[in-house]
């Protein structure tokens, strides 16, 4: 690689780093004081798990295969790889470290720490580690050989392979975990609006080196990537407060970041593939959509306590399926297939539908397979009292904020 090339994609790894504690920024403002630092915990903890499994193996069996289905052994431990070569190991690792911590929004108020410690490097080899081959999986020449790839299915970013997976498990474990004491009826408001506005600056900003970072060096397709994440975001904010004003009659704060997080999220699959312009009804689209979606957990029944059901995998289906109508050969030739509305044919929609709903059923299963697991073994929630109480205090014997008095002068 380009010197230029090395340390644009190093920049964007550690921007995709940087989006973690504004993801448990973002999260942990929206949950209840007594349950901040538990949130903030699971999604450090996906820091320190991650980069082990993925240096040891997970690595592996995403980067080189035999077969269309899972990479090979041959880099175990990252075997001979050493100087630039692992310039893709430290990019890659990062997305995997996001990925599984997404889920941790899904799962407030009510886990065991421990069980978390356990699900997320599971989940991380059997569920996720073998979705990214599907999708980007090379033989030893370079070509694409994982089946979902191969047969034209694009995902530029991680649309499909990060935020439909990660959406799809967060389902599968709210289903299995149960709901939350008192909910729905008891209301559970964000207890700092402003951590969850900083957490959604600090997404907004790690995602240019998420998306544009993609490319394969600091070229045009990472400029056209880093542009359309930009408006998409944008756009997508104001179809969520525009939609959220005639639903309800307010513009909401909450509704604003949210629907940045949810622009960014459509945009993902999309963004070195398509047009400056296209960019616009993805990203409104994306806004309505998932400002509606989030309402489904009430008519369904399922606790998705912070909307990672109705963003993350809402979200990424609408970014997959649009990129089905404007995926464009003038913008990035490397694409099999161009979009219906670019090139007059459906079969990138079509593919784009396939490796959809691939994902959402092999994630679902393999996650709901794991979690009832590990329920059998030890044991998903923490008790009613201990729910009561908050995990900060029952699970880490901590409190993030000293609400006792202060100023007491002493003699």
């Amino acid at each position: 690689m380009e010197s230029g090339d090395i340390a644009w994609k190093l920049t964007a790894a550690a921007l995709v780093l940087f989006m973690v504690p504004g993801l448990a920024l973002f999260y942990g403002g929206m949950v209840r004081t007594k349950n901040v630092l538990n949130m903030l915990m699971m999604n450090v903890y996906c820091m320190g798990i991650i980069p082990v499994t993925w240096i040891l193996l997970g690595f592996s069996m995403t980067a080189q295969g035999s077969n269309r289905f899972i990479g090979g052994f041959d880099f175990i431990g990252l075997k001979d790889l050493k100087g630039d070569a692992l310039v893709p190991v430290c990019f890659l690792m990062t997305f995997a470290v996001i990925t599984p911590a997404l889920i941790s929004g899904a799962v407030a108020d009510r886990l065991k720490f421990s069980a978390w410690a356990w699900f997320v490097p599971l989940w991380s080899m059997i569920v996720y580690v073998p979705v990214v081959f599907w999708l980007f999986g090379l033989n030893k020449d370079g070509e694409l050989l994982g089946f979902l790839g191969r047969r034209g299915s694009l995902d530029f970013a991680g649309g499909t392979a990060i935020h439909i997976n990660a959406g799809v498990a967060s389902l599968a474990f709210v289903i299995a975990l149960g709901k939350r004491k008192g909910w729905p009826t008891e209301g559970t408001p964000p207890h700092s609006m402003p951590l969850t506005v900083l957490g959604a600056g600090v997404l907004f900003v790690g995602w240019f080196g998420f998306n544009a970072g993609s490319a394969s060096g600091a070229n045009g397709i990472a400029v056209q990537a880093f542009m359309n994440t930009f408006v998409a975001g944008a756009v997508a904010t104001l179809g969520w407060i525009a939609a959220e004003r005639i639903k309800d009659g307010h513009f909401t704060t909450l509704g604003a970041s949210s629907g940045a997080v949810a622009g960014l999220v459509a945009i993902t699959p999309c963004a070195g593939f398509v047009p400056t312009l296209a960019s616009i009804p993805i990203g409104l689209i994306a806004g309505v959509v998932c400002f509606l979606a989030i309402q489904l957990k009430y008519r369904f029944g399922y606790d998705d306590a912070l909307d990672v059901v109705g963003v993350h995998m809402i979200g990424g289906i609408v970014g997959g399926l649009l990129l089905g109508l404007f995926a464009d050969k003038s913008i990035n030739p490397g694409i099999k297939y161009e979009g219906l509305i670019i090139g007059g044919s459906g079969r990138l929609l079509v593919e784009q539908v396939f490796s959809i709903v691939v994902v959402l059923v092999w994630s679902f299963g393999a996650t709901f397979a794991i979690v009832k697991v590990l329920d059998k073994v030890m044991g998903l929630r923490v008790s009613d009292e201990d729910e009561e109480v908050g995990l900060d205090r029952s699970e880490h014997a901590e409190t993030a904020y000293n609400l006792g008095l202060t100023g007491t002068r002493v003699g």
